[in-house]
């Protein structure tokens, strides 16, 4: 039994992995402060994901498989020549949130302090940079004020840009569980879209897309006009009356919002002291999130409503160890310990206490500055970690062009085949979740052990470890640590010369821990300062007063006619980031298997689509082609589509090739939810649905491949018909001929079936529009002697449970449905009694809780 941390979202809940002669068992750790045994549907399925087939299991350079040594010689020796050519800044590095601290930590010292260029930066760019930089103009530091258990003690809850339900699911239930136990809490959702977190929401704001700034801005001016400003509290801030006239010119109009919604939300807002205002991606992800940021936080100030028990402002992280990204300064523009790369002092602590040959003297280049420069040839040497930006990026096929085309790329993953790994010179095998040893940092400050419980497979290795073998090789020293505790240490000493300087992450005390055993510490520690900051009005600024900033509110530039939707991007229930670990786990594929469009029915009607159909969805910088989903749930002329599909999972899926590099000019963050598209019918001439125990090689203009217990599934479309069915057949399901076959080429009718002796192997339906079958019941059928495969539906005796809403339980929708109609459930609870559904992770409540209100209003209707 093995007690470690949650590689998926900041929550960063603590797991006990127990390994077992059949694989790994998971459950939640009970004594974790973050979620007290609790964990999410892909928390729960940590287990499926474990497999080592297909991982890069030897370092390979130019496609040959290497040594370590002669490898690291080679990356070594390539940086080495470019610097003494081209300078320092000339190579950068590209890290990401997976990384553990340590990892960080010695990629931040190579880079900033012996290479001298501040050219790293990390795929948190893209989720959290405007929190930091509204964090650094109003406290003077990165701080996040506030934890957990504050949403447990307010009295309201406001949820901007933030779907709780389905990306922190253990804090929506911690939340929901707070609302349960007392139900005068009240939640306010702010967000465009009708998200699962409305389901247990008192109020839904259906804001304008973007307007953020102009709802806090209209909040502010209230609070000013209704006396609701702590003036004793104001002692300790600077900026009101400037940032109170600003507020002032935002209007109703810009927020799209009814006058009755807005006034309610003014008042709860203004007459509860105890209000949290928690804030994600859909603050962030806009080139002007720095102000919307500013904005929620110029209201918390005012009102002195922050650093106390149940109050203040809370950024929720993306990644499992954003956080501590940030307090080690894996950005381009921080040091680490939060120190100033432009403070001189700051710098000549950190170069003094590295010894440090070659400090970098200014900010590096951000994510998407470091792409163009990459395309451009001012970088001529690149080293990416734990992401891939060829997916990820804004613009993302003209950053795998720029990838493609760089001099020298080394990348460091688990797996050889991703979008971004195909374009490298060298791959380095990583370990990955369940091999590795370190710290990460929660969205509350909460320092917690990943610990190692599997063997590293074949000649996988730490990344702390290769990048500090690479540093020595180039003639640095002080990177000969024996493990990551050594690091540990070190990182903890020099967060001392930090405190000294008056930075407030010091967590020095530490140090001197057992590492094995340290259990999930928050810092500042309790004893010092309760585990929260600013409460009394001790900012992290020169004066040590914070900073009401004036924001001068904007919308996004109005769309045209060419392209007259606005694109809105994010994730799903059950997936994580480009599915490299979920997508490995059959259960978590059965919620929302393909990449999608969410259309609202008016936009549907007018472009003459169905639900199922495919879509082009089009701009200047990229195509996707989308099954059309039709949902009231978004609002028209501003259709959703996830983030998650790859070249490997769904090559016309990849939806950041359609979002513009266009960034937040405090931040560096790109607009991920504002993308102007163009949508059309994609001219399907046939459409597909396959099943096999083999790996499916799809060749048409659209396919999305998913998981299945013992084998993969498959929708496919093409615009043109194969010239010879038969030998594209054998081509996709690498199965040899065909078994059975049912055929009418008149109507464009296509099944084949094919078994390894009795056993079913695949299954292939081809039609000339979207083909109704029972998917599940397809996928259940691999491997088992059904010869009435071909009628793609169950016998009458075994109905089909439908798309799968609970994937904990695998609880299919229509078996939902049947059991609310014949048994008369009416609540939630009444489902997960009868069914299971609901009752483990509780990520699907939300769903439960929709199909019932349909279902009782259709009752209703009759």
């Amino acid at each position: 039994m093995t007690r470690t941390t949650c590689p998926y979202c900041g929550v960063g809940c603590g797991v006990i992995a127990t390994p077992t002669a059949r694989g790994v068992r998971i459950k939640g750790d009970p004594d974790h402060p973050a979620n007290r045994g609790r964990l999410c549907v892909k928390g729960t399925a940590l287990g499926e994901t474990l497999a080592t087939g297909g991982r890069l299991l030897a370092p390979r350079a130019f496609g040959q498989d290497m040594g370590w040594d002669e490898t690291l010689d080679l990356i070594a020796a390539r940086f080495s020549a470019v610097i003494a050519d081209h300078g320092p800044d000339a190579v950068a590095f590209y890290v990401s949130g997976q990384l553990l601290t340590e990892d960080y930590y010695v990629a931040n010292k190579l880079m900033k302090g012996f290479i001298g260029s501040g050219n790293i930066d990390t795929n948190s760019r893209l989720c959290m940079a405007s929190s930091v930089a509204g964090h650094r103009r109003a406290f003077g530091s990165d701080t996040v004020p506030g934890q957990y258990e504050d949403l447990e003690l307010a009295d309201l809850v406001v949820l901007v840009g933030s779907n709780l339900a389905w990306c922190h699911p253990v804090l929506h239930q911690r939340l929901m569980a707070a609302k349960s136990a007392r139900p005068g809490l009240k939640i306010v959702v702010i967000d465009p879209r009708r998200t699962a977190t409305c389901e247990g929401a008192d109020l839904h704001l259906a804001l304008a897309p973007g307007a953020d700034a102009h709802l806090f801005n209209l909040l502010l001016a209230h609070l000013a006009e209704t006396g609701r400003i702590d003036r004793a509290f104001l002692h300790h801030v600077s900026g009101l009356d400037t940032a109170v006239a600003a507020a002032r010119t935002s209007t109703l109009a810009a927020t799209g919002l009814e006058p009755a919604h807005l006034d309610a939300f003014l008042r709860l807002w203004a007459e509860t002291e105890k209000v949290v205002t928690v804030y994600s991606q859909g603050i962030n992800q806009s080139d002007t999130g720095t102000d919307k940021v500013n904005a929620i936080l110029n209201c918390h100030l005012a009102t002195g409503r922050i650093g106390r028990p149940g109050m203040g402002p809370f950024s929720v992280t993306g990644q499992p160890n954003a956080m501590g990204g940030r307090e080690v300064g894996g950005l381009s523009n921080m040091l680490a310990c939060h120190l100033e790369i432009e403070n001189p002092a700051h710098r000549d602590a950190v170069a003094t206490f590295w010894n440090a040959p070659r400090m970098a003297e200014k900010p590096g280049l951000k994510a998407v500055e470091m792409f163009r420069a990459v395309e451009e040839g001012r970088i001529k040497a690149l080293w990416v970690m734990h992401s891939n930006p060829a997916v990820t990026m804004p613009e993302a096929d003209r950053v795998a062009r720029a990838i493609a085309g760089c001099d020298f790329t080394v990348v460091s993953d688990l797996w050889a085949e991703t979008d971004t790994a195909r374009l490298a010179h060298v791959l380095l095998p990583a370990t990955g979740w369940g091999e590795k040893s370190g710290t990460v940092t929660n969205s509350e400050r909460c320092i917690s052990r990943q610990r190692a419980f599997l063997p590293p497979p074949g000649q996988a290795r730490p990344d702390w470890w290769a990048l500090a073998q690479m540093a020595q090789r180039m003639g640095f020293s002080g990177f000969d640590w024996q493990d990551p505790a050594d690091i540990f240490a070190e990182y903890c000493a020099l967060s001392g010369v930090a405190g000294a300087l008056g930075s407030d992450f010091d967590i020095s005390g530490l140090g001197g821990a057992n590492y094995d055993t340290l259990p999930p510490t928050h810092w500042p520690q309790a004893a010092q300062k309760g585990g929260r900051f600013f409460g009394t009005g001790q900012f992290h600024t020169p004066d040590q007063r914070a900073r009401m900033i004036a924001v001068t509110a904007r919308l996004p530039e109005p769309l045209s006619p060419a392209q007259p939707f606005r694109l809105n991007t994010g994730r799903i229930r059950d997936q994580w980031h480009t599915m490299t670990r979920t997508g490995q786990s059959p259960r978590l594929a059965t919620h929302l298997g393909e990449p999608f469009l969410e259309l609202h029915p008016k936009d549907a009607a007018r472009l003459n689509l169905a639900a199922a159909d495919l879509v082009e969805v089009t701009n200047d910088y990229g195509r996707a082609i989308l099954r059309v989903m039709i949902s009231d749930r978004v609002t028209p002329g501003h259709p959703f589509a996830p983030m998650h599909w790859t070249g490997e999972t769904a090559p016309s899926g990849r939806i950041d090739a359609l979002v513009p590099a266009r960034t937040d000019p405090v931040s560096g963050q790109p607009a991920s939810k504002s993308a102007a598209v163009a949508i059309r019918r994609f001219k399907a001439r046939w459409y597909g649905f396959a099943i096999s125990g083999a790996d499916l090689q799809p060749r048409c203009d659209y396919w999305a491949k998913a998981p299945i217990p013992g084998g993969w599934r498959a929708e496919l479309a093409g615009s043109q018909a194969p010239a010879d069915w038969a030998g594209w057949t054998a081509d996709l399901m690498q199965l040899g001929p065909p078994t059975l076959a049912v055929t009418d080429p008149a109507k464009g009718l296509y099944r084949f079936a094919f078994f390894d002796g009795e056993q079913l192997a695949g299954a292939l339906f081809i039609g000339p529009g979207p083909v109704a079958l029972a998917r599940s019941h397809l996928a259940a059928n691999l491997g088992t002697a059904n010869r009435a495969i071909l009628a793609g539906l169950p016998e009458a005796t075994r109905p089909d449970p439908g798309p799968t809403v609970c994937a904990c339980l695998n609880v299919g929708l229509n078996t939902i449905l049947r059991a609310i109609a014949d048994q008369g459930l009416a609540s939630v609870e009444a489902i997960g009694h009868a069914l299971g559904a609901g009752t483990n992770c509780g990520s699907c409540r939300p769903e439960l809780a929709t199909l019932l209100s349909r279902s009782q209003s259709q009752e209703a209707a009759q």
